[in-house]
């Protein structure tokens, strides 16, 4: 009753006061002033009213203070969790921080994005899915984390972070993690004749830039580790996977190990791998799949996986490998297989490996300015590839300099390869016939892992 008052007599003392303006009008003047001056005098009445009742919903009790949720971010309500798939939504407009879906979730309430109890200073663990729709950012880095523990069973459960949008990974460290042991998830299978025999593994934890994804997902100064599994031809659950989505994405100064694939990508272009330790993967280090093009992978330490250091494998193009160092890999060092087109592999440093180089069913590349030594098979050309430039790379110490397939040097040009303590033959190896390049079984999506 007190504010209906208040705004009958601001209301009545405004009107009271366009009357007396107007006794006080030239009469002389046109009605036409006599109006406007009316109209104004409403018009500051009308505001008057409504700044009154603004005022007045401020005074609130402290006890509807209480119970009004405070989040970190303007829009309430842009990141959801659905107990029924267990995944956490991501549609805010602006950036976003784990921080922030704690705080909208519930705080130390929900159970979906909790810190850890046994260090809660940067430590996370999440027990759900998440997803980052297009037009959201998600970044995971040092202002609010120092490790992001993804939870795993090692029996049936494997979160994944879907990205539709963008996110960043910076300066932070992000695993798989087991409560009930204590530990990171290590199985995580393993495949023969690059996927014809598949062994499916525990499931981990994994990264998946999904297709008609907007954003780019770049992962900078952070350790990546134990994520990943076999979970069969095409799951896509491989570790980091970019599929057809993340353009002009960035992977920089990173410790990756541990994963199932350290990276794959189907038909993305514009990417930076560089800068990154690769080492003991399940499988594949560096794998660039299907379609992938306009790729610098550079500067890299890539070791002791169990399978190919760095591939591009089926349509890739334009893919440059340069100045990585490359060993002690259960596969060759730098593939380039069926169909990999005007790329570059230079000035790397390749040692300890069965195969150093391996050009097969490719063309139009170009091997120059190598180091590679202690290899059974420095450089092979094999599988009618065509069109490649092999020259000015320095080999020692090897059984097998340079393997090319019969006629091979009539469609290549092969020249100026400095050739020391190793055998000149450069008949192919027929002993141990390469297999691992074969092509996976036919499925109705072959171009994802």
């Amino acid at each position: 009753m007190f504010r209906l008052h208040h705004v009958l007599s601001v209301f009545n003392t405004v009107h009271l006061n366009a009357n007396r303006n107007r006794k006080k009008i030239n009469h002389t003047r046109t009605a036409k002033r006599s109006t406007k001056l009316l109209y104004a005098s409403v018009t500051t009445a009308i505001l008057l009213i409504f700044s009154t009742f603004a005022f007045a919903s401020l005074s609130i009790s402290s006890d509807e203070q209480q119970i009004r949720p405070v989040y970190a971010l303007p829009e309430s309500g842009c990141i959801t969790y659905d107990a029924t798939t267990l995944t956490i939504t991501v549609s805010c407009g602006s950036p976003v921080s784990l921080t922030d879906i704690y705080e909208q979730l519930g705080g130390a309430e929900n159970k979906a994005l909790y810190k850890d109890p046994d260090n809660n200073d940067g430590v996370w663990l999440l027990n759900a899915n998440v997803t980052i729709l297009a037009g959201s950012t998600l970044n995971i880095d040092s202002k609010d984390t120092k490790w992001l523990k993804i939870v795993a069973d090692g029996q049936t459960l494997a979160y994944g972070i879907h990205v539709y949008g963008s996110m960043n990974i910076d300066s932070v460290k992000v695993t798989s993690w087991n409560p009930e042991t204590n530990n990171y998830v290590e199985s995580h299978g393993s495949r023969e004749s690059s996927g014809k025999i598949v062994h499916v593994g525990a499931p981990r934890p994994f990264i998946r830039v999904e297709r008609r994804g907007t954003g780019t997902t770049n992962i900078t100064n952070s350790e990546i580790a134990y994520l990943g599994y076999e979970g069969g031809w095409g799951t896509g659950t491989s570790g980091i996977h970019y599929h057809l989505a993340g353009h002009g994405s960035v992977i920089r100064n990173n410790d990756i190990h541990h994963l199932y694939f350290g990276f794959y990508s189907v038909g993305v272009g514009g990417m930076i791998i560089e800068n990154n330790k690769v080492h003991d993967m399940g499988h594949y280090g560096i794998d660039p799949h299907t379609g992938t093009h306009d790729m610098v992978i550079r500067n890299n330490t890539v070791y002791g996986n169990n399978g190919t250091a760095i591939i591009c494998s089926q349509d890739c193009y334009k893919i440059l490998f340069e100045k990585n160092v490359v060993y002690n890999n259960n596969g060759a060092g730098i593939a380039f297989s069926r169909n990999v087109t005007n790329s570059i592999a230079r000035d790397n440093n390749i040692y300890d490996q069965s195969r150093a180089i391996h050009v097969s069913q490719s063309h139009n590349n170009e091997v120059y300015n190598n180091t590679i030594s202690n290899a059974k098979s420095a450089i092979a050309v094999i599988s009618n590839s065509s069109a490649n430039n092999v020259h000015d790379n320095n080999i020692r110490d090897s059984s097998s300099p340079l393997r090319i397939d019969p006629g091979l040097d009539q469609v290549n040009r092969i020249y100026s390869n400095n050739i020391e303590n190793s055998s000149t033959s450069s008949t192919p190896d027929t002993s141990s016939p390469d297999t691992s390049y074969s092509s996976p079984p036919s499925s109705p999506d072959t171009s994802s892992q």
